[in-house]
C-alpha cells in the first residue's frame, strides 16, 4: 500500500473512476476555460501596450486578496517552494507568453504553449518516475497538431525570439505543475491559500519587470477597470484555486491536456464576438484537440484476459 505522500504524488489512491471523477476534472476545466478569455479581454477592454501590466493585475491583487481571506503563510521550507512555484506558474509564465503573443500571430504563441503536455510527460518521467505511456503521448501530439489547425493561418510569420518565448512559457508552465505535483500542498493550507501564495509570488516576480519594461502604469477608464477585475478576480482567484486543487488531487498528465482548452475558447470568442469565421480545416483541428483533452482523462485501454490467446499444451504420446 502506497504511503501517504507517495499517494499525494501520483494523486492519491484510485478510485473506480479511472483517473479521478468527472466533477473534479470538470472544476478543473474552469481555469484553462478561464485564461482563455484572457486575449479578448486584453485587445478588446484594456489599453494597448500594457500586457506585463495585465498580467500583473492579474497576479498580485488576486493573491493579497486571497492572503487576507486565509490568513495563512507559508512555513520553513515553503518560503522558497511557494516563491519558485509563483514565479513558474504565474511570473514566468505570464512574461514569456505576452512576449511570445506581441511577437507572433495568436495562432502560434497558442500552439507552442499547447506543447507544455509533451514537455509535462517527459518531467513527469524524470522528477515523478511517471513513465507516459504510448496513449498519452499520442493524444498529447494529436491535440498540439489539433489546435495548429484551429489557430494558425496560412500567413502566419514566425519569429525567432517569439518561438523561443513561446516554447519556454510551456516548459515553465510544464515545470511548475510537475514541481506543484511533486510537492503536494502543506496541510496547514488551504487551497486559496496555497493559490495566493502563488499569485503573490509571481506578481512580486512582475512588478519591477512590468515597471521596467513598461513605465508607468496606463490610465484606468471603466471599460479597463472591468477588464482587469474579470483578469484578478475570474482569470486569477478563482482559476488558480481551481488549477491547483486539480494539480494535487489529479494525475498530471491529465491535468496538463486540459490547458489545451485555452486556445480553443479564444478562438471560440474570437468567432461569437469578432466575427471571424471557422473554416473546415479549423473545425477538424477542433475535434482533435476535443478528443485529445477528453482522452487525456482515460486511462490506457489494456488487452482484457480473454483476449490474449494461450498456448495449448502439447500432447505427449502415451
Amino acid at each position: 500500500m502506497k504511503s501517504p505522500a507517495a499517494q499525494r504524488v501520483s494523486g492519491g489512491p484510485r478510485s473506480g473512476a479511472p483517473y479521478g471523477d468527472l466533477p473534479r476534472t470538470a472544476l478543473t476545466a474552469v481555469a484553462p476555460l478561464a485564461w482563455g478569455t484572457t486575449y479578448i479581454v486584453i485587445t478588446e477592454l484594456l489599453p494597448h501596450g500594457h500586457p506585463l501590466f495585465a498580467g500583473l493585475m492579474r497576479a498580485l491583487p488576486a493573491g493579497l486578496i486571497a492572503l487576507a481571506i486565509t490568513r495563512t503563510l507559508p512555513r520553513g521550507a515553503w518560503w522558497g517552494k511557494a516563491a519558485v512555484l509563483g514565479v513558474l506558474n504565474v511570473g514566468m509564465l505570464t512574461a514569456l507568453l505576452f512576449i511570445a503573443a506581441e511577437r507572433l500571430p495568436g495562432g502560434v504563441a497558442a500552439t507552442l504553449t499547447a506543447a507544455q503536455p509533451l514537455i509535462v510527460a517527459g518531467l513527469a518521467l524524470i522528477v515523478l518516475h511517471e513513465r507516459p505511456s504510448a496513449w498519452r503521448l499520442a493524444w498529447g501530439v494529436t491535440g498540439v497538431v489539433g489546435v495548429g489547425l484551429v489557430v494558425i493561418g496560412p500567413n502566419a510569420a514566425l519569429d525567432i525570439t517569439g518561438i523561443v518565448a513561446g516554447l519556454a512559457s510551456a516548459a515553465s508552465m510544464a515545470l511548475g505543475l510537475t514541481l506543484t505535483k511533486r510537492w503536494g500542498r502543506p496541510p496547514e493550507a488551504s487551497p486559496t491559500a496555497f493559490a495566493g501564495w502563488q499569485l503573490a509570488a509571481g506578481g512580486l516576480f512582475l512588478l519591477p519587470v512590468t515597471f521596467l519594461v513598461e513605465g508607468p502604469p496606463p490610465a484606468i477608464n471603466p471599460t479597463a477597470a472591468l477588464g482587469y477585475l474579470w483578469l484578478g478576480l475570474v482569470g486569477g482567484l478563482i482559476a488558480y484555486v481551481l488549477w491547483f486543487r486539480g494539480i494535487t488531487t489529479l494525475p498530471v498528465t491529465s491535468v496538463s491536456v486540459l490547458a489545451l482548452l485555452s486556445p480553443l475558447v479564444a478562438t471560440v470568442l474570437g468567432a461569437i464576438l469578432l466575427g471571424q469565421t471557422l473554416g473546415p480545416i479549423q473545425l477538424v483541428g477542433f475535434g482533435l484537440s476535443l478528443a485529445a483533452i477528453v482522452a487525456g482523462q482515460l486511462p490506457a485501454p489494456t488487452r482484457s484476459p480473454d483476449s490474449v490467446s494461450t498456448p495449448t499444451p502439447e500432447r505427449t504420446p502415451r
